[in-house]
């Protein structure tokens, strides 16, 4: 003997599960037009605004050298210690640690261990431990593993420093 049949029909829409999220209010809702209208709004003025910010902010380069500018960034940043910046001439240039910036953490700057020997990284300035510690097989100079490369293209392992690998 065979199932008998559901009784019920396959339409019956009111035991659907349906999900309306923003997207279906804003293109099938009596409001949607509205919605819409007003997210485009906001977007244009946050564009706008954004454009305006910028075109103030920026100045016109007529392609002669003017005096020198403070190597400070724009605005309230404020660099930390060992950051470089992009001088007038393209090179980069280091920046003098803020004055208002916090002390450095007395730690390691890779593994935040807080032992007693620690020796200055000659690429990011940074206190770092002797295990931490790698010289450069090229320059001889010793920097963090941060700042270390390590070239296994020749015969024999070879530590480089980020200027040196360049």
């Amino acid at each position: 003997m065979t199932k008998r049949a559901c009784p019920f029909s396959e339409t019956f829409s009111s035991q659907y599960k349906i999900h309306v999220g923003q997207q279906e209010l804003n293109h099938y809702s009596v409001f949607g037009n509205k919605y819409r209208q007003h997210i485009y709004d906001r977007t244009k003025s946050l564009l706008f605004n954004g454009a305006k910010a910028v075109a103030a902010a920026a100045t016109v380069w007529t392609g002669e050298p003017t005096e020198p500018a403070p190597e400070t960034p724009a605005g309230s940043q404020t660099l930390l210690r060992g950051q470089t910046l992009i001088g007038h001439n393209g090179r980069l240039t280091k920046a003098s640690r803020a004055q208002d910036a916090t002390t450095a953490p007395t730690g390691c700057c890779v593994c935040q261990k807080s032992l007693t020997s620690r020796t200055l990284c000659s690429q990011c300035e940074r206190l770092a431990c002797s295990s931490c510690t790698r010289q450069c097989s090229s320059c001889s100079g010793l920097c963090c593993s941060v700042c270390s490369i390590i070239d296994y293209r020749g015969r024999y392992d070879e530590v480089l420093c980020c200027s040196c690998s360049t």
